[in-house]
């Protein structure tokens, strides 16, 4: 067999020779030098902003996914609501799992647009406001309300009696503010698939699905756009107490007719 001039050749098969005692202790010592590196540089790290780290992105997943706070800012659902009173808003029950009668949080970004009175601070006070509605998810947009209508529902302003007629029947609201009657103008309904009909309980200080009534939508709000259900007022801690919902409401018969698209 030849030789070449850098000595004899390895047969294709041959395996490379193993590492030496000493190769293999240097590799070693090179892998732990690498963590050490990674960990001086965690350790320069403040411990105060390593949990604050942590913190805000557990609060921030939390609301992405679980829950979510809101504070009330007008009085149109007075007196199950006041201005102020913080509430938690669930995330878990949105879409076709929100009913007639619930209270809900939505976004109307693409639809209402944004409240009255919204985006009138400005400087310092304007950039903090925008940082909380960036770790809280807020759009600047958000909306409480009640839900009166779910898809396929016929709702009519009024009956003989005053009251609202949901699918033919008269609904009480004991919860609507003292004074207020249901409504005084007057309406006729059919909540499309995908869309509710929502109210304050406020009627007469409520900019709701009424004051939407011949613009683009028509007063509904797609079901894609609600936040979740409203389930707890938790400030004041005077005013602690659950948000269930509306049983004249929820316990009215289901449409028989399908839902208009």
């Amino acid at each position: 067999m030849s030789q070449a001039s850098g000595g004899p050749l390895r047969e294709p098969d041959e395996a490379a020779p193993a590492l030496t005692r000493r190769e293999v202790r240097e590799a070693q010592k090179a892998k732990k030098s690498r963590r050490t590196r990674r960990g001086s540089l965690l350790s320069v790290v403040p411990e105060w902003l390593k949990v604050g780290v942590v913190a805000v992105a557990l609060m921030v997943l939390v609301r992405a996914f679980l829950v979510q706070s809101f504070s009330v800012p007008s009085g149109s659902m007075q007196q199950t609501l006041e201005p102020g009173d913080r509430i938690l808003v669930t995330r878990l029950e949105r879409g076709p799992s929100i009913k007639r009668g619930d209270v809900v949080v939505f976004d109307g970004t693409d639809t209402w647009g944004k409240p009255a009175g919204a985006n009138n601070e400005t400087g310092v006070r304007a950039t903090l406001s925008s940082v909380l509605a960036f770790i809280s998810l807020s759009s600047g947009a958000d909306y409480v309300k009640r839900v009166v209508g779910v898809p396929g529902d016929h709702i009519v302003c009024c009956a003989v009696d005053g009251r609202l007629t949901v699918n033919g029947v008269a609904v009480d609201e004991p919860y609507l503010y003292p004074g207020n009657p249901p409504s005084t103008m007057k309406f006729d309904v059919i909540v499309p698939a995908g869309k509710i009909w929502v109210m304050g309980d406020h009627r007469s200080a409520s900019a709701d699905s009424r004051s939407q009534l011949g613009r683009p939508g028509g007063g509904m709000v797609p079901l894609d756009d609600v936040v979740g259900r409203a389930w707890v007022r938790y400030w004041p801690l005077d005013r602690l107490g659950s948000l269930t919902p509306a049983p004249t409401l929820h316990d009215l018969p289901q449409p028989t007719g399908a839902a208009p698209t």
